[in-house]
């Protein structure tokens, strides 16, 4: 066993044993760097990382989007994009099961956070579908489903903190995971039809309302359309740079809220505190990521990975099948985040090695991620729904997940095959 096989499992093991990633990634980081170069340059080293990190202009992007997205959550627009998504949809099967997945979809373009929207429209939604008879099963998948959109569709954290680890440009990945990302709620609203049919339940339709009326029930949702247009079209125009955008997306979500007449100084205060402690945790989840990079880096990991998955893969695509399986193994026992710090470090030099768009590559690792968020044992989008609605079991809602997951397969294929649909609007 070599030096990194060893830093590896010793890492796995600390991550079992409970140990946040955050402290675990920094550890392993640290010893395996003190082993290589000795321990006053890699004290020099971690200090630089750190202090360097922290005073990156660029890393204020992720506070300030945080923050739009608390006080998004906090204006309560979840309830009318949820409403309007509705009055497209009641007349179909399973239409409120639809208008979730597009409510969530929606709500993400304001929100980037995958749990923030799993749980916000499981308090919105769920209470509607039980009404009309909806199965537990469906409701509840519907809504985790949707939930995962959050980190994909911009402004998305993961996508920050992945174009931060590989000094991709940040505008570029939010403009590139707007089309999977609407790829990613069409094939939901498929799911949807397939569970429909597949339950063999008859859910209750309602009458189609005229073209007026539905454009009409758009009006409560301008507000969370003219953020989203507003964000991405000054980074798409080149109004402004990602960072920026992010402030004036956290100004405008202040305005909604206030606009909406709930805000209050004590929210304000709550919002505040939130997005502080939340940035405190990512940044030192990232930190640790990059210090655990500069062990990589140094050990030789990364070339004789490169070296065994080109023995296996054949070619650059065989190359990625193989990635797409370790992403889907790991999915099994990390959750999102401890996943893409653990692994992105590793892989995308050997990516880049192959060729391959790093900014493709982002969008790929995020859609294949947000597969780990609704499979067992780990899915957290699963367990958000649990603790939302506790008289569910856990495997009510994997089973329900299952044609979701499916439909997800299908989209990390169209990714593959044919990359430029990521990269059209880049």
């Amino acid at each position: 066993m070599n030096h990194w096989q060893v830093g590896i499992l010793v890492l796995l093991v600390l991550l079992f044993a409970g140990m946040p990633i955050a402290f675990a990634l920094t550890l392993v980081g640290l010893v395996g760097v003190i082993s290589i170069i000795g321990m006053q340059p890699a004290l020099a080293l971690l200090g630089s990382t750190f202090f360097d990190s922290g005073r990156d202009y660029s890393l204020s992007v992720l506070p300030l989007f945080l923050m739009m997205g608390n006080f998004v959550v906090q204006s309560g627009i979840a309830g009318e994009l949820y409403k309007a998504a509705y009055a497209w949809t009641r007349h179909r099967k399973g239409g409120l099961a639809s208008a979730t997945v597009l409510a969530c979809g929606a709500f993400s373009s304001v929100c980037g956070s995958s749990m923030a929207t799993a749980a916000t429209m499981a308090r919105i939604a769920l209470p509607s579908m039980r009404k009309f008879g909806y199965p537990d099963r469906l409701s509840t998948a519907s809504i985790a489903a949707g939930g995962t959109l959050g980190i994909l569709i911009p402004p998305s954290v993961i996508l920050v903190f992945y174009g931060i680890m590989t000094q991709q440009d940040i505008g570029r990945l939010f403009l590139a995971g707007i089309i999977p990302g609407v790829i990613g709620v069409i094939g939901y609203m498929i799911a949807v039809r397939i569970s429909v049919a597949l339950s063999g339940h008859d859910l209750p339709v309602e009458p189609k309302l005229p073209l007026k009326d539905r454009i009409m029930a758009l009006k409560g949702t301008a507000g969370a359309i003219l953020l989203f247009v507003y964000v991405m079209g000054g980074i798409y125009l080149g109004v402004f740079t990602p960072t920026e955008s992010a402030g004036m997306g956290a100004g405008g979500a202040l305005l909604l809220l206030i606009l909406s007449r709930r805000f209050s100084w004590k929210g304000l205060l709550d919002v505040l505190y939130d997005t502080m402690k939340t940035t405190a945790m990512m940044f030192f989840i990232l930190f640790g990521a990059l210090t655990f990079s500069n062990y990589v880096n140094m050990s030789g990991m990364t070339t004789d990975i490169q070296a065994f998955i080109e023995t296996w893969g054949g070619n650059r695509w065989g190359v990625i099948l193989i990635i797409l399986a370790i992403y889907l193994v790991l999915g099994c026992v990390f959750e999102s985040l401890s996943m893409i710090m653990l692994t992105v470090p590793v892989l995308y030099p050997i990516v880049a090695a192959q060729g391959f768009d790093l900014i493709w590559f982002g969008i790929f690792v995020v859609v294949v991620t947000e597969i780990s968020l609704i499979t067992p044992p780990v899915g957290m989008n699963a367990f958000v729904l649990r603790s939302v609605v506790p008289d569910v079991p856990i495997g009510t809602i994997f089973r329900g997940l299952v044609p979701f997951v499916a439909i997800d397969l299908v989209r990390v294929a169209v990714i593959i095959l044919l990359p430029g649909l990521v990269l059209f609007l880049t």
